[in-house]
């Protein structure tokens, strides 16, 4: 990222997005995101990867020939 970019972050505690020279407690914040939006928006990409990752898990545990493991 680059030093000129605004870093987001969401702050758990407030539950707003709030600028980097904002923040809390790295244990109070989720990011850095790119945008406010990002931030704002951070459990859909969370639920997103979730369903990634089980999707994936699923796949493996099919196996490539769709056979059980």
């Amino acid at each position: 990222m680059s030093t000129d970019a605004q870093e987001w972050y969401w702050d758990l505690r407030r539950s707003r997005a709030v600028t980097a020279d904002e923040r809390g407690a790295a244990d109070d914040t989720l990011g850095p995101y790119a945008t406010r939006y990002e931030a704002e928006h951070w459990k859909d990409r969370v639920a997103e990867r979730n369903k990634d990752w089980d999707d994936a898990d699923d796949e493996w545990e099919r196996g490539e020939d769709g056979g059980e493991h």
